[in-house]
């Protein structure tokens, strides 16, 4: 069990930092951080960005899939007594997942074929491109949530000096720091903060899932030759 913990935090942070990296190179061609030649309502150029922007989304899939499974071993390698906060930060992790995947899958399944055919009735809606449309509200609701599992997975880590405080301090970090910026982007433009929430949100709980996955492996390597 401590084994298979081992291997799916570090299939979890190295599809992090894949998926990141293609992230990173999706320049949004629309919005706020728009470098030029800015796309805007009704989005008549999406096909011009695929497969470029979409690239990332396959790999989130297979990222999302590790997420569920490395939250679901470190349930079982919790404390009998921790369990139930490893429980609830379980049932945090299927919703976000389930709503993430949903974005994802039909971000790239739905869109560019529907325009594609030429079928742009309601595109503008859910198009990654609109600041204000459903997949952007989806993802600022996902990485909430994701952000609210490490929340409630923290208390299962010892809390003594060392790596244990450590990874139970960077597990408490994506909900305090999403919570932040959603009340600042939400004071500075009210209702109309297009994409700026989302973009910090997953930059926050990927950057910690990067450097606590790797903690976690450490700390789970440790028990494993603890017990040896």
């Amino acid at each position: 069990m401590l084994k298979f913990g081992f291997y799916s935090s570090l299939s979890f942070v190295i599809l992090t930092i894949i998926t990141f990296g293609f992230a990173m190179i999706a320049i949004p061609p629309s919005g706020p951080n728009c470098p030029g030649d800015c796309m805007s309502y009704p989005y008549p150029d999406i096909l011009s960005y695929y497969p470029r922007d979409y690239h990332w989304m396959y790999l989130a899939i297979f990222q999302l899939f590790a997420y569920i499974i490395f939250m679901i071993s470190n349930h079982f390698i919790a404390p009998p007594e921790k369990k139930l906060f490893s429980s609830i930060s379980v049932a945090f992790t299927v919703i976000s997942a389930t709503v993430l995947l949903i974005a994802y899958f039909t971000q790239f399944s739905v869109v560019p074929v529907s325009v594609m055919k030429g079928e742009m009735e309601g595109i503008a809606l859910i198009t990654q491109y609109n600041g204000h449309g459903l997949f952007i509200a989806m993802e600022e609701l996902g990485y909430i949530t994701m952000s609210i599992s490490f929340l409630f997975l923290f208390p299962i880590f010892p809390r003594e000096k060392g790596l244990g405080k450590s990874i139970r301090i960077l597990l408490l970090m994506p909900f305090l720091v999403t919570g932040v910026a959603f009340v600042l982007y939400s004071f500075k433009f009210g209702i109309d903060r297009d994409y700026r929430f989302e973009v910090a949100a997953i930059t926050i709980n990927w950057l910690v899932t990067i450097v606590v996955g790797i903690l976690i492996s450490v700390y789970i390597k440790r028990r494993i030759k603890s017990i040896k």
